[in-house]
């Protein structure tokens, strides 16, 4: 696959994902907690983790989707760079959470070893029932690129 101009793929900085909606669930809690040996749920509150999973199932695009929306695929050796999880509310059981993201950013970068790569970063609002902001997740995917 040919390294994608960096001008066409800057036009999808603000490009906003369909988005869509996550439904907390009590058994997911239970499985997560029971997994990570946490102690269980305390006044419906579920674990922090819930930010991410329902950001990224409710985005309205799969990973590889999110992939070709940059010009790469699953087999293009992509990496996961960095996320960070910004809570504002506790996440509630039983409560349906909306996703809204777009992307953000589009880097390029050149390494020595690893050639030339992009770094695209998008950001996903985790809302609850009552329109208010329940967390924020930012994630940022390393695609390399080579010239095939």
């Amino acid at each position: 696959m040919p390294i994608p101009d960096l001008d066409e793929l800057n036009t999808m900085v603000g490009h906003e994902l369909p988005g869509g909606t996550y439904e907390l669930e009590d058994y997911k809690d239970w499985l997560t907690r029971d997994v990570v040996g946490a102690t269980p749920a305390v006044d419906g509150v579920a674990l922090p983790m819930f930010c991410y999973y329902a950001a990224i199932a409710g985005m309205g695009v799969s990973i590889d989707g999110l992939f070709q929306l940059v010009d790469a695929t699953a087999d293009s050796g992509v990496m996961f760079g960095e996320a960070e999880i910004d809570i504002r509310k506790p996440f509630r059981l039983g409560e349906t959470y909306s996703v809204k993201g777009r992307i953000t950013e589009i880097k390029r970068k050149e390494g020595r070893k690893a050639g030339v790569f992009d770094i695209v970063t998008f950001v996903l609002d985790v809302v609850d029932s009552s329109g208010e902001v329940a967390g924020v997740s930012t994630n940022a995917f390393v695609f390399p690129r080579r010239d095939d």
